[in-house]
């Protein structure tokens, strides 16, 4: 279950993921822009747009969930994570940061592949596998992302996501000590992409390793966004509803059916001529 650590861990610290397809600072931004508590700076849960293709945010286990949450954000984070991420940043130097994160990632190419298949982008599925061979050895087993300068962009599915497009709701929200943010659906995921190679036959030190290095560089490029969550006046929620929507946002492709603030005026004001009509009559 390490991977899971990778998907939702840095999660629990700010709530906040983005587009798979994204670099990890765009990511953070692109995250914002579709959460509405951006503007506002704090939640506002009645004024979150529907998210079509995911059901409504349940929560049966919020008690629960809330407890577990003031462990990893108070304690796991603030002690623990943080920190290390801190150090990490002060003591790497960026090329060398840069090209563990693009070897961590090039492990997850064959299952970004398989996903891809199964959701009946078999373009995209080829991509990932050439994005895999060249940089497995022109890119020296990954370190230089040589792919991408070839014109082959990131493709990255999970085993969640291809549930979600064969129609399975999350399920109940979890909050998961020292794990964060997850729910039914992509907990199996995670589970089924624990059986791909090259994660199977990679022996542990590797696996632990490049999964470190995703989550320390996640939670890098989230420590400017902080003031985000601090201005929150709940925060559980807050994270809570990001997540959600982050998930619609993977699944779809970024093409949420988020309507906007003109046509939810228009389809008030259709209803009003509808509705004098109906007096009329």
């Amino acid at each position: 279950m390490i991977d899971k650590i990778k998907i939702v861990l840095v999660l629990f610290a700010l709530g906040l993921g983005g587009c798979a397809s994204q670099p990890v600072s765009e990511q953070v931004k692109q995250e914002q822009n579709d959460s509405p508590a951006q503007n506002e700076g704090q939640p506002e849960r009645d004024e979150q747009p529907e998210l079509s293709g995911e059901e409504s945010n349940t929560d049966p286990l919020e008690s629960i969930n809330r407890l577990v949450w003031d462990f990893n954000f108070e304690v796991l984070d603030r002690f623990l994570v943080k920190p290390l991420t801190k150090g990490y940043v002060a003591v790497t130097p960026q090329f060398v940061r840069t090209g563990l994160l693009n070897a961590s990632e090039n492990l997850s190419e064959p299952a970004s592949a398989v996903n891809n298949l199964l959701q009946g982008k078999p373009v995209d599925s080829l991509t990932s596998v050439g994005r895999f061979l060249v940089n497995s050895t022109i890119g020296i087993v990954g370190i230089f992302d040589v792919a991408s300068e070839l014109g082959m962009k990131v493709k990255e599915e999970d085993f969640g996501e291809v549930l979600g497009v064969w129609g399975l709701g999350t399920g109940p929200y979890l909050m998961l000590p020292a794990l964060g943010p997850s729910d039914f659906r992509s907990f199996t995921g995670t589970v089924v992409d624990n059986v791909y190679w090259p994660m199977t036959v990679l022996e542990d030190p590797y696996v632990i390793g490049a999964t470190v290095i995703k989550v320390l560089e996640t939670r890098a490029s989230l420590l400017d966004q902080e003031a985000l969550l601090e201005r929150s006046t709940d925060q559980y929620l807050f994270v809570r509803d990001a997540y959600f929507q982050r998930l619609a946002f993977k699944v779809s492709d970024g093409k949420l059916d988020v309507k906007t603030e003109d046509e939810l005026e228009e389809e008030e004001e259709d209803f009003s001529n509808f509705e004098e009509l109906f007096k009329d009559m």
